[in-house]
């Protein structure tokens, strides 16, 4: 998943991504933010199997508004108007913070904001993480 990645990304990724289409990457180098990021999916109804499709999404721009936080859609479409599920992993909620348990908290408020009655998500996501940085404090 490249959506932590990119929330961690200081470097402009266009001129990286030119250079190794044209053959010229090497001596290029990337600047990484030191905050970590942490993505939640929200996933259709049925996923893993046959997901359900068109129930409409709402609260996205409240969520995208958040701090730190960019919702990535994945599986989504447009329907007279509306932003709709279309697919398994419909979006990927990423936060970032100077720990995980931040970036965690920050990603789980985001998904708060967003009301979507065909979506669900893992409640878990990133404990293994959390429980090392509580066992380093």
């Amino acid at each position: 998943e490249c959506q932590v990645l990119m929330m961690r990304m200081e470097s402009d990724l266009l001129p990286l991504l030119m250079a190794a289409a044209t053959g010229h990457l090497a001596g290029k180098t990337v600047g990484w933010k030191d905050d970590v990021a942490l993505t939640v999916v929200m996933a259709g109804a049925g996923y893993p199997g046959t997901p359900k499709k068109g129930g409409v999404i709402e609260g996205l721009a409240e969520a995208d508004a958040l701090a730190g936080v960019k919702v990535f859609h994945a599986g989504t479409a447009e329907k007279d108007g509306h932003v709709v599920g279309n697919g398994g992993r419909v979006l990927n909620v990423t936060a970032t913070g100077a720990t995980v348990t931040q970036a965690r908290k920050r990603a789980y408020e985001a998904v708060g904001c967003i009301r979507w009655a065909d979506g669900f998500t893992r409640s878990d996501i990133g404990w293994r993480a959390i429980a090392r940085e509580q066992a380093k404090a």
